[in-house]
């Protein structure tokens, strides 16, 4: 069975985030990385090369294959500002409704522009979110 690609690193979040090359994208995710940190209270931890995440899930599947992933995470990708919410979207339609203008993915959420969305909206997303898999279990 394949060993997972992305796993938790000693590397600091402050100087990935900090390396960013697009100045909005860079003020962006450092602002993101200060909210879901006050929202969870988590330390922010670099998941592989390109991904910040906020405490943990473990998932097991009916395979028998496991793993871990952050409860939430964050990228700063060329295109957007990525949220990853373990969590998905689903229970969440009225908190997309007042976030603004953002598209998602399974358990992707993309900001263009942090100073775009509804802060209270995204902060209450991030808590949720949080809580509904930090420590968990997960058999998807």
């Amino acid at each position: 069975m394949a060993e997972p690609k992305t796993l938790p690193t000693d590397e600091d979040p402050a100087a990935f985030l900090a390396a960013v090359p697009d100045g909005r994208r860079r003020a962006d995710a450092v602002a993101l990385c200060a909210l879901v940190t006050e929202v969870t209270g988590a330390e922010p931890v670099m998941w592989g090369p390109s991904i910040v995440g906020f405490g943990r899930y473990e998932y097991r599947y009916a395979s028998g294959r496991t793993g871990s992933w952050p409860a939430v995470g964050l990228s700063p990708r060329k295109q957007a500002l990525t949220l990853y919410v373990a969590e998905g979207f689903e229970r969440h339609g009225e908190l997309l409704a007042r976030l603004g203008p953002v598209t998602t993915g399974k358990g992707c959420l993309y900001v263009k522009r942090l100073d775009a969305v509804d802060g209270e909206a995204l902060r209450e997303l991030v808590g949720s979110a949080f809580a509904a898999f930090d420590g968990r279990v997960v058999t998807p």
